[in-house]
């Protein structure tokens, strides 16, 4: 039903003129990373304080509004669009950073702090907060999809670096899981309910995050393939052989082609492994020569490596930009881009038939990931104006999840849920999935919280 005049009077007078029902803000909160149709949100509210994100969900609560939370709007299944109308809660203006705890190893933040803006403010600390997806895109967003990425490997995922959190439930209650002790046996795991709830059980509006010591050394390497099959199989060996890798990335020859077009790059054109070492002076060396060992062993060639900041920062910013560059290279396209996690010992045979998949099919569809912990990434090109193109881009998707589901594996590393990967959670879970949504009605009954995600619908 439409946005009640008695709820826009209400939060007006909470927010002043922080509610907008522009037809550009609403555009702008109605559009998504990915193939998804535009669906603005009926107003966007932009809260500064805790207090304020209580009383909107109350005024929300009082009369049927939904509500879905914003942050970047980097998300790549949907999460953070208005499918169902009612409110966009866009946290960008709860972006400070509260208290840093140097002796601890800890930060306590609003959800509206962006990874690059937290590294930025620990600069004079010497810590650093690591878990990096590559879009610059906000903790609470990240928290809320259990965001990992390139440095997942070394220092784990948003649910191992989230130590506690600030949550305003659906009725207004606001409450706080965790404390900043690094570990608790005292009642259930709450802060781990959240972290990758999606949004569907609550907002978050501050959190307390792991920080860690910059390394004392840091370099960075690149090395090509003459096929994927060598590539992944160096990516096993390196993890099985217990190297403390920092970053593993593959890329393979039409991501290579894509960055290089897009970036004035020169990389062959073959599958690549980027990695990165951190440690001591000594232990980088050594890391850096044991794994060019095994690249050896495996027929890689050009393995080059350097610890000179402009040149590891160069190299990354290319990867942080291949997405970019995939959509580059089919002009007009957008992406329907998914991805799945495998044990790693099942890594080299599922991106085999994963190429081989979409080798056979007309979308194009590039191939990359954070491959040491079994995690990468399709981007299937698809022209938008196509309905037989995104058939077959879902149908190559769908196969992606049976055979990550068929090797021990999930439907998402990282990505999330959302709208895109609903029609497989019931295969994933099973039973369980059941379970989440009785975990949601006990605590979002009136389903306002997000709702059209993650949860089987009604």
């Amino acid at each position: 039903m439409p946005l009640p005049a008695e709820a826009v009077t209400a939060l007006g007078n909470i927010l002043g003129n922080r509610i907008s029902l522009s037809r550009s803000d609403l555009d702008l909160h109605g559009r998504s990373e990915a193939w998804f149709p535009p669906t603005p949100p009926e107003a966007v509210v932009y809260p500064e304080t805790t207090e304020e994100v209580a009383a909107i969900v109350r005024v929300c609560a009082a009369h049927g509004c939904p509500l879905t939370a914003w942050g970047a709007g980097s998300s790549l299944e949907g999460h953070a669009l208005a499918v169902r109308g009612g409110i966009s809660v866009d946290f960008t203006r709860m972006n400070r950073v509260l208290k840093v705890n140097p002796e601890d190893m800890d930060a306590v933040i609003q959800p509206g702090v962006t990874r690059e803006a937290l590294n930025v403010e620990l600069r004079a600390t010497g810590l650093f907060f690591p878990v990096d997806p590559g879009a610059n895109a906000t903790l609470g967003g990240m928290a809320s999809t259990r965001a990992s990425g390139t440095t997942a490997v070394r220092y784990g995922t948003m649910r191992e670096n989230v130590l506690g959190l600030q949550v305003v439930l659906a009725d207004g209650r606001v409450i706080r899981t965790g404390t900043r002790a690094r570990k608790s046996a005292a009642g259930y795991d709450l802060t781990g309910l959240f972290v990758g709830a999606e949004g569907t059980l609550g907002l978050m509006t501050e959190l307390t995050v792991k920080l860690y010591g910059q390394p004392e050394a840091i370099s960075a390497a690149v090395c090509a393939f003459d096929a994927i099959g060598p590539a992944v199989e160096t990516v096993i060996q390196t993890i099985q052989s217990g190297i403390p890798m920092a970053r593993i990335e593959f890329v393979d020859a039409a991501t290579a082609a894509a960055v290089n077009a897009y970036a004035g790059a020169s990389f062959p054109e073959k599958p690549h492994l980027m990695v990165e070492f951190h440690g001591s002076t000594a232990g980088v060396a050594e890391q850096a020569q044991s794994f060019g060992e095994i690249v050896a062993d495996n027929g890689g060639s050009g393995f080059a490596w350097s610890s000179r900041p402009e040149e590891r920062n160069a190299l990354w910013t290319m990867r942080h930009n291949a997405y970019y560059a995939c959509l580059a290279s089919r002009p007009g396209a957008t992406a329907l881009v998914t991805d799945i996690c495998v044990p790693i010992s099942r890594l080299a045979e599922t991106v085999e038939e994963t190429r081989a998949d979409i080798a056979a099919s007309h979308v194009p569809g590039p191939i990359l990931g954070h491959v040491g912990d079994g995690n990468f990434h399709a981007i299937l090109l698809v022209d938008p104006r196509s309905p037989v193109e995104l058939a077959e881009a879902r149908r190559l998707a769908h196969r992606m999840v049976e055979r990550a589901l068929r090797l021990g594996g999930t439907i998402s590393g990282e990505h999330g849920i959302g709208m895109g990967k609903l029609g497989h959670m019931a295969a994933a879970h099973g039973e369980a999935w059941d379970v989440m949504g009785e975990i949601k009605r006990a605590l979002d009954p009136a389903g306002l919280m997000n709702p059209g995600k993650m949860l089987r619908q009604g």
